[in-house]
């Protein structure tokens, strides 16, 4: 363990320490410094030159209560850099591995410096060896990141959440670096950091086509994994948290956390939302031959999940190697006041859980009433923003979708898969593809669940692209460095004669008109639309789908080889979404028979024109059918058809109608009078709304004739 260099430091103020507050908290006068661990014996707070490199101090937290350890140094702020030694046993076989010659990071550090650097030292037990052994004996400070002390003064100019409402939203789930560094209109020096992302020209593009959020792949510093770091490859996704409170570094061009403020607020006076993808379901320590960084050195035993039957090994429901043990009560507070922070400190708005069914766990399984969740819908914070749940894990139980409580929205997988299999032109998939049409309430309709419930998706980062759906027949991970062994082979995609890219321009044209279709189907439905960015403009990942490790342009969107097309089609078909009260309702339809209170109906009408009846959804040759919505209280009237066959003729009915949505057509937006039987293109979605004029005329003409 280093040794002090600058002993004379100021005293602990002990009439000024307090336990209330974890973390690194400045004052204006000297920073309060607390650290929970109830299995420990000894904290030591070490503090180091502003590199991080040279250990001026390590000094012992001189109270503790309830296992908070805590001290006010005076004259102590922003820019401090700091990190702890924790003592306590080293008993793997009972939980813990206190080691205190690895340096440790805060669990609320705001702002790290210096990044990890993979070395033997890093492991709490010696390498090559058995954790049964012992405690390694080397300092790990060299190769860790540390805290910063941080000051949370911001001009925010009376920025807020914006609270917009779900019903007329479209979420862009983005990658921050992959957005912008091949972006030609973002200075160079900016793209791949949050700098770039807050460019105007990445939010003209989203005002554009129409999105109301962004939704960002991790940003809390993570690890990058040594077994990838090895192959020259990375942890690009992020899903390996290492802080729940501090950016990700190399995603600030400034180098301070200040520039995720800076913006926040202007996505803000963009009028889009800031979603994040939060990982509190496991840690990057992985199982318990892993590092000890964080967590483990500080609690092993409270902060992790262990084996009833052996506390040596972990108890892994991620797949990942371990899981946080939010059932805890001071772990699941860490988790809120990371939420809490984000929203009140950072005003970003909202929050997608990976692996949320993991969030749900309690002694019993999954419970969907159990604390984590509790804790969320009574908190007079986080009860207000934007929940979105990923709602599966791979443990017993874990698959949960619709199985989440009020006001969580979930990632609906069952509208991606029948949406991707209906265009496919697989058999029999019209009462899946009326399901989710309206929001899919087999899944959500229940409990007061709104209509919003269902976040839809085509694609997102796991699995193949949009465009990659009808160009690839197999997957290509040969970059993955796995032999092509990793993701998933159930893409229900189809390469529409040619895998992978082609000059045939029957081909593309074909791709690009069964994708317009696709993204049509996506933004008439019920529910909460989600697109993956670049399926607004054709991005291609050559065929990958489990691109998590690849930090290079297969991932980066290809901005200069865009499909304008594609983009136009977006642009409208959101606009028709939110337009003249917008499509979507709060309430679940239902036939009218079922709806005696006014609410939105739904009638299901066959191409012959009549409504359908049980035969017509048990064909399975049956592949072009329309939804009649009508909104009553909000909203407009629509007839929506889609057909994934060959042209067709389909039977409006009675009355007037204006065509105003036709997927075949460039722009898909469109005003052309019809009555009676109309064409509908093959591989094609069309709208319709209802024409008053012509309702008018109808009116006048049956009273000429009485």
């Amino acid at each position: 363990m280093a040794k002090d260099t600058h002993p004379n430091l100021p005293a602990f103020d002990l009439a000024a320490s307090r336990s209330d507050e974890l973390g690194a908290n400045y004052d204006g006068y000297g920073t309060n410094f607390a650290l929970w661990s109830d299995n420990a014996t000894r904290v030591q707070l070490c503090l180091f030159d502003d590199e991080g490199k040279e250990q001026i101090a390590c000094l012992d937290l001189p109270r503790m209560e309830g296992g908070v350890w805590h001290g006010y140094l005076p004259d102590i702020g922003p820019g401090q850099v700091y990190g702890y030694r924790v003592h306590g046993p080293w008993a793997p076989e009972q939980g813990h591995r206190f080691n205190p010659n690895k340096l440790l990071l805060d669990p609320y550090a705001c702002e790290l410096i210096g990044e990890i650097k993979w070395d033997p030292a890093l492991f709490g037990y010696t390498q090559p060896g058995d954790d049964l052994q012992g405690p390694d004996p080397r300092d790990s400070a060299p190769f860790m990141p540390k805290g910063v002390v941080v000051d949370t003064d911001f001009d925010w100019e009376a920025d807020s959440a914006l609270r917009r409402r779900w019903q007329n939203g479209l979420i862009y789930e983005t990658h921050v670096k992959g957005a912008t560094m091949r972006h030609p209109d973002v200075p160079e020096e900016d793209r791949g950091t949050f700098a770039g992302l807050a460019s105007d020209a990445f939010i003209d593009h989203l005002t554009r086509i129409g999105a109301s959020a962004v939704e960002l792949l991790p940003i809390h510093a993570f690890a990058n994994d040594g077994h990838l770091v090895d192959k020259g490859l990375s942890n690009y996704w992020g899903y390996n948290t290492l802080s729940f409170f501090a950016p990700h570094k190399p995603y600030l061009k400034s180098g301070f956390y200040r520039e995720v403020k800076q913006a926040v607020k202007k996505f803000h006076a963009a009028g889009l939302e800031v979603i994040l993808d939060v990982v509190y379901n496991h840690t990057c320590e992985g199982n318990e031959m892993g590092p000890t960084l964080s967590f483990r050195g500080i609690d092993n035993a409270s902060y992790y999940l262990l084996s009833p039957e052996n506390p040596r090994h972990s108890f892994d429901t991620t797949g990942t190697g371990n899981t946080l043990n939010v059932a805890h009560p001071m772990v699941l507070r860490m988790v809120l006041d990371s939420l809490r922070y984000w929203v009140q400190v950072m005003h970003v708005d909202g929050f997608r859980f990976d692996l949320a069914s993991t969030l749900g766990r309690e002694a019993q399984g999954f419970e969907r009433e159990g604390s984590f969740f509790a804790a969320i819908r009574q908190d007079p914070v986080l009860s207000k923003v934007k929940l979105i749940a990923e709602p599966w894990d791979i443990g017993d139980g874990g698959y949960q979708v619709g199985g989440f409580p009020w006001p969580f929205r979930e990632w609906n997988d069952k509208a991606r898969d029948d949406i991707r299999a209906f265009w496919r032109r697989d058999k029999g998939l019209v009462p899946a593809m009326a399901e989710r049409l309206t929001g899919s309430p087999v899944q959500f309709n229940h409990s007061h669940r709104p209509a919003t419930s269902s976040i839809n998706f085509i694609a997102a980062h796991d699995g193949f692209t949009l465009w990659d759906t009808v160009s690839y027949n197999e997957k290509h991970n040969e970059a993955n460095g796995e032999d092509g062994k990793d993701g998933h082979s159930n893409n229900l995609s189809d390469n529409m004669g040619v895998e992978g890219a082609t000059d045939d321009e029957t081909v593309n044209e074909s791709r690009v008109r069964r994708v317009k279709a696709m993204l049509a189907t996506l933004l008439m439905s019920q529910g909460v639309p989600m697109i993956l960015a670049g399926d607004d403009f054709g991005q291609t990942q050559d065929g990958n789908n489990n691109a998590y490790c690849q930090d290079n342009e297969i991932t980066w969107l290809d901005w200069e080889n865009k499909r304008e097309e594609i983009t136009r089609a977006v642009a409208d078909l959101m606009a028709f979404r939110k337009g003249e009260g917008g499509l979507a309702r709060l309430r679940f339809a239902r036939a009218p028979e079922d709806a005696p209170d006014g609410g939105p109906t739904v009638t299901w009408r066959h191409p012959e024109g009549r409504r359908m009846e049980p035969g017509d959804w048990e064909n399975p040759d049956l592949d072009c059918f329309g939804m009649r919505l009508v909104p009553h209280a909000e909203g407009r009237e629509v007839m929506v058809v889609l057909n994934s066959g060959d042209n067709c003729e389909f039977k409006l009915p009675k009355g007037g109608w204006r065509r105003a949505i036709d997927t075949t057509l460039d722009p898909v937006s469109c005003d052309l009078p019809e009555q009676g039987v109309v064409g509908v293109g093959w591989q094609s979605v069309a709208v319709w709304v209802p024409d008053p004029e012509a309702a008018a005329a109808e009116e006048a003409e049956a009273e000429d004739e009485v």
